[in-house]
């Protein structure tokens, strides 16, 4: 059970836009409880218009400790940090930000660590796979180096914005472990597929992937956590592919969520 919260209670705060779909608020501030932490992550809309304003308000509040971003502000969010992890920097993206002693931000990006996690539950280990990636964002930058890191034969990554999939192609490529690719939304040939768009949030919205041109044997993942099961999700399991959603990506993350914000992670 979740503490009621007091003056004293710590402040964090989940901002993004949209943000109904979040589902950490509850999951978080249970974990913060269970660690005898009094403390409550909050979800805050913020408008990408607004945000600057939003972080200039947010640096001067005293009792806010710590910011987790979504989308679509995980960019500029690590604009914000004056100091951040290896990964952070070098996908140039955060989606946690832990308040220093000295008031500025520190950043990290563990959606890629929470993502195979997932993976790695179901029992799927990428190391030899072909892996395509839908989405070259901040979720999917940070699924990309761990799919290099973790010693995929080939990631092949689409993305509706050319440069931004170039640049982060470019970024991989340089650290010699993969090949990495532009792709498309042909999943044939691919043993690892990954949905890293907001795609399937909206009811209507086109399925990241040719759906019909899946192999039953390949492994389908995605970012989205509302539904509970995307349309990909959904389409993926009728051919009998291993599958995980974005609940089971957050469920694998969420430990080192809040190892990060309270500062244990360097403990």
């Amino acid at each position: 059970m979740i503490p009621a919260p007091t003056g004293a209670t710590r402040l964090y705060v989940i901002v993004g836009d949209p943000i109904a779909q979040v589902r950490s608020p509850a999951g978080v501030s249970a974990a913060f409880a269970a660690r005898g932490h009094d403390g409550i992550l909050m979800p805050v809309q913020v408008a990408p218009a607004d945000l600057p304003d939003f972080l200039s308000v947010a640096a001067r509040l005293k009792n806010l400790d710590g910011i987790v971003v979504t989308i679509p502000h995980k960019f500029a969010c690590y604009q914000a940090c004056t100091s951040a992890t290896d990964r952070a920097h070098f996908l140039g993206v955060v989606n946690l930000m832990r308040r220093r002693a000295d008031g500025s931000w520190h950043g990290d990006m563990v959606d890629g660590l929470g993502f195979l996690g997932a993976a790695r539950a179901k029992g799927i280990d990428p190391r030899g796979m072909r892996a395509l990636l839908v989405g070259a964002g901040g979720a999917g930058s940070a699924i990309a180096l761990e799919l290099v890191e973790a010693g995929v034969s080939e990631l092949a990554i689409h993305d509706g914005l050319a440069g931004r999939r170039d640049a982060l192609i470019g970024r991989l490529n340089a650290l010699g472990k993969a090949s990495v690719r532009a792709g498309t939304m042909d999943p044939a040939g691919f043993d690892f597929v990954a949905n890293a768009t907001p795609a399937g949030m909206k009811e209507g919205d086109p399925l990241p992937v040719d759906v019909a041109r899946l192999a039953p044997s390949a492994y389908c993942g995605c970012v989205i956590t509302r539904p509970e099961v995307s349309p990909f999700i959904a389409a993926a399991r009728m051919l009998g592919c291993v599958t995980a959603t974005g609940t089971d990506m957050y469920q694998r993350h969420q430990s080192i969520m809040v190892d990060f914000l309270l500062g244990t992670d360097e403990a």
